[in-house]
């Protein structure tokens, strides 16, 4: 462990919870690559105070055996998904943002809305509650250039504390290009003593996995090796709000982390004044974390500011966002945003004036996982891992030949696997996607549920 010994609030003693498989277990999932964005701090100088000591702990890299489920066709915000279905959670304390949610049986469960899991023993009340960095977190580490955050805080207890085998918490950084070392990951404890640091058990793209843990008010940090040169590769999100107005329609722009709960803060904040979520998709590769973007659009509109700087800021917090006015909007918009430093174009999108109006009029479809994989068809390639357990899947359900297995593992690059197999299912028509997707569904639902935020 290691213990940082200055100042902090007094937060939940910590309890310990007993390290063990569910039976639900199933066959091994790989996991994939695909990862969001993480705060880091600005460094204003200075040494690093308090007394440090460590002991080292080995951070296991191998894959964990996940709970094998499907995926509702409309879970909502509130809800886990588990093994057996869907299971609300509630809100318990409104002031707090106050949660409770009761597990009925061993499994695994994820909180799609917060990437928050659990892997549990026997039935468990869990109740949780969201914590600000800046509030909690000594200034002295946040002007620290070693140190990051490095996901949400979430404040965790369990009755009985002794059914939590594991608790996923999710973290923001993208470990794909491979430039992120993961003995950097430690997940801060905020205690009656202070800030007590451990290591993970693993890390993996999503989340890192605490085993038998002690629950607290937690979340994850880096420590970065002394000398580092820090350019981290991040998942970033765009989100397009178009607020209507008869004469000048007003849109509002965002380059944020991949986060669940700041999307989720960012739809209410806009929802109060009355603005629309347009659908898009994110940048397809990991961006700098504290490069500059710039925004640009057809029509020539005046952007203001026309320039964002990739940063996080926690939920609740004021975020910053690009803002123009199209008028009437009677032709198409096309938006781009560029790296600043190079002129790099790393995303693009198109607003027609019909989209404004079914966003409007229509209510959302039925969800078809077919759709799902055709709509997500660049995120799926880019983004799935090791296609064993799906090839395995596919063969099983006779949607594949097993010399149709054969020729995507023939394929050289994990990418060239992931198109192949992409478009010989698609041409399989619907029903072989739908099993497609139960399948990446079951062993890979942090992906899916990933890309189901991405297109709320």
């Amino acid at each position: 462990m290691i213990r940082y010994t200055g100042s902090y609030p007094v937060f939940l003693r910590p309890f310990v919870a007993s390290h063990i498989f569910s039976k639900k277990m199933m066959r091994q999932r790989q996991s994939h690559y695909c990862s969001v964005l993480f705060l880091i701090v600005n460094y204003l100088g200075g040494t690093f105070p308090g007394d440090i000591c460590s002991e080292e702990n080995q951070i296991v890299s191998s894959y964990a055996s996940k709970v094998c489920f499907e995926i509702e066709e409309d879970y909502k915000n509130r809800q886990f998904l588990g093994p057996e279905g869907n299971v609300d959670v509630e809100l318990i304390d409104k002031s707090t943002n106050r949660y409770s949610v009761w597990f009925p049986t061993a499994g695994w469960y994820l909180w799609s809305a917060t990437g928050l899991g659990f892997l549990v023993r026997d039935e468990v009340t869990v109740t949780i509650a969201f914590g600000s960095w800046s509030q909690h977190l000594a200034l002295d580490l946040q002007h620290h250039e070693q140190w990051l955050v490095g996901g949400p805080l979430f404040d965790v207890t369990a009755e009985p504390e002794e059914a939590v085998a594991e608790i996923h918490l999710p973290h923001f950084i993208s470990l794909q290009a491979g430039e992120v070392d993961v003995s950097w990951f430690l997940v801060a404890h905020f205690k009656n003593e202070g800030m007590v640091l451990e290591h993970p058990a693993r890390v993996e793209p999503f989340y890192a996995v605490l085993e038998s843990p002690s629950f607290s008010l937690m979340g994850i940090l880096l420590r970065i090796a002394s000398g580092t040169r820090l350019s981290i590769p991040i998942t970033s999100n765009t989100l397009i709000y178009y607020h209507p107005h008869p004469e000048d329609i007003k849109f509002h722009l965002y380059l944020v982390p991949s986060d669940a709960l700041l999307t989720k803060a960012i739809d209410d904040e806009e929802d109060r004044f009355h603005g629309v979520r347009l659908q898009t998709s994110p940048p397809m590769e990991p961006l700098n974390f504290g490069s500059s973007y710039i925004v640009s659009n057809s029509a020539n509109l005046k952007v203001m500011p026309k320039e964002l700087k990739l940063s996080y800021r926690s939920p609740g917090e004021i975020q910053h966002f690009s803002k123009f006015y199209a008028g009437q909007m009677k032709e198409p918009i096309q938006l781009e945003i560029t790296e600043k430093r190079h002129g790099t174009l790393v995303w693009d999108t198109e607003v027609k004036p019909v989209d404004l109006q079914l966003v409007a009029a229509s209510a959302p479809p039925p969800f078809s996982g077919a759709a799902f994989v055709k709509e997500n068809h660049r995120q799926l390639q880019a983004r799935m891992g090791d296609l064993k357990g799906v090839l395995d899947d596919l063969q099983d359900n006779e949607v594949l030949t097993e010399n149709e297995k054969e020729l995507v593992e023939q394929e050289k690059t994990r990418q060239s696997k992931n198109e192949a197999l992409l478009s010989m299912v698609e041409k399989k028509g619907d029903l072989a996607l739908d099993v497609l997707f139960r399948s990446i569904s079951g062993r890979d639902p942090y992906l899916v549920s990933y890309l189901r935020q991405q297109n709320l």
